[in-house]
C-alpha cells in the first residue's frame, strides 16, 4: 500500500477538490454506514488521484453499486476531512488480522491542495483514537519500505517498524517483484517511558 498525504462514471460525481482557504477550519469526522455516497465519492477522488498507490482501479470501483458500496461500510470504518463543504481527505480503519485488540489504518489520502497542513496526521489521529475506544491495544499502518516519506510520516506519529515484513500489492492482488511494506506499530495506551504522543490526547 501507498500512502498519498502530505508527503507525497455513474450516479454521484467525485468531489470537487477545493481550493487552499486557510481561514477555514478543517474537521475530520467518522462517517455512519448510510453515508455510502460520501465515502464513494473520497475513494473515487483518491483513485483518480492517484491511482498508482492503490490496489483498486477507479474505472472497476466507479461502476460498482450501492450494494457494494452498502457492504464496504460495514467492513471498516471510514473518516473523512472536510474543508468548507470539500473533501479533502479519507482513512480507513479495520482490524489488523481479524485480531480484535489490534486495528489497522489504511487508504490514507489527502487532496493535492491540501498537502503539507497536518492533515493525515489528523486523520491518522481520529482512527487511533476509535481504535483505542473500540478495545484495541495496537495499531498498524503499513508503509512501503522504501518510501522515506511514509516511514517519516509514520514515525512521526510515534508509529515503530517491526520485523515483519510482506511484498507490496499492486492491481487485481499481484504482488511487487523487490518491493515490500514494513509493518509499523502504534501502542494504544500511554508508555511511561517514551515522551507524551502531542497526536494522541490520552498519551499526555
Amino acid at each position: 500500500m501507498t500512502v498519498v498525504f502530505a508527503f507525497a462514471e455513474a450516479f454521484m460525481p467525485v468531489p470537487r477538490i477545493c481550493e487552499p482557504v486557510s481561514m477555514v477550519d478543517i474537521k475530520v469526522r467518522l462517517l455512519h454506514d448510510d453515508e455510502w455516497q460520501l465515502y464513494r465519492a473520497a475513494r473515487l477522488a483518491a483513485l483518480a488521484d492517484a491511482p498508482e498507490a492503490f490496489v483498486a482501479r477507479y474505472e472497476d470501483e466507479a461502476a460498482d453499486n450501492q450494494d457494494v458500496w452498502g457492504l464496504r461500510m460495514t467492513r471498516a470504518h471510514r473518516f473523512i476531512a472536510e474543508r468548507g463543504g470539500d473533501t479533502v481527505g479519507l482513512v480507513c480503519l479495520g482490524l489488523h488480522n481479524e485480531n480484535p485488540e489490534t486495528g489497522e489504518v489504511f487508504a490514507l489520502w489527502t487532496a493535492p491542495t491540501v498537502r503539507g497542513e497536518h492533515i493525515a496526521h489528523d486523520l491518522v489521529s481520529a482512527a487511533a483514537l476509535k481504535a483505542a475506544e473500540d478495545g484495541c491495544r495496537l495499531l498498524y499502518f503499513w508503509a512501503p519500505s522504501d518510501n522515506a516519506s511514509a516511514v517519516g510520516f509514520a514515525s512521526s506519529f510515534g508509529f515503530r517498524p517491526t520485523e515483519e515484513r510482506r511484498a507490496v500489492r499492486v492491481a487485481q492482488g499481484a504482488t511487487q517483484k523487490d518491493a515490500d511494506e514494513v509493518a509499523m506499530v502504534l501502542p494504544l495506551s500511554p508508555d511511561p517511558t517514551q515522551p507524551p504522543n502531542p497526536y494522541m490526547p490520552f498519551h499526555s
